[in-house]
């Protein structure tokens, strides 16, 4: 399945890697450096106009996180199909000691577009019986 994404001639486009990623690179369209712990919403420089019933997911990229410890701190951030602005994204510097820049031009994160099904919310007086039942928060494995 392809599916046709349009972008206004502003910005670095999104880009994949490879033919096979799920994700598409975002690139900065501005400089700024991260103090340890601090956070910086940076402007990718570029707008989407995605297909009806999908959704763009902006996830923070692995190299970044495990060399510098830069993520995402909403992540994944959510495009939905009718937002048209400029597509930016919260960086957060966890390296207690470091600071990191990131320049016009890097890669700093990625956007991977879903489908997503129509659903419709009904109210019932209660719900059917689910294998886990009421089990809460990290009920499938942590061992607290």
């Amino acid at each position: 399945m392809s599916a046709s994404i349009q972008i206004p001639h502003t910005g670095q486009a999104p880009t994949h890697a490879n033919p096979s990623d799920a994700g598409a690179d975002l690139y900065a369209a501005e400089s700024v450096t991260l103090a340890p712990g601090e956070r910086a919403l940076i402007g990718t420089g570029t707008a989407i106009a995605l297909p009806e019933r999908t959704v763009g997911l902006v996830a923070p990229r692995s190299g970044l996180a495990a060399k510098h410890g830069i993520t995402i701190v909403n992540a994944p951030g959510v495009i939905d199909a009718g937002y048209r602005g400029e597509l930016k994204v919260t960086l957060l510097n966890t390296d207690r000691d470091e600071a990191y820049t990131v320049n016009a031009g890097d890669r700093i994160a990625q956007l991977l577009v879903l489908p997503i099904p129509a659903v419709e919310f009904i109210a019932v007086s209660e719900l059917p019986t689910g294998d886990r039942g009421a089990a809460g928060f990290g009920s499938s494995g942590y061992a607290g």
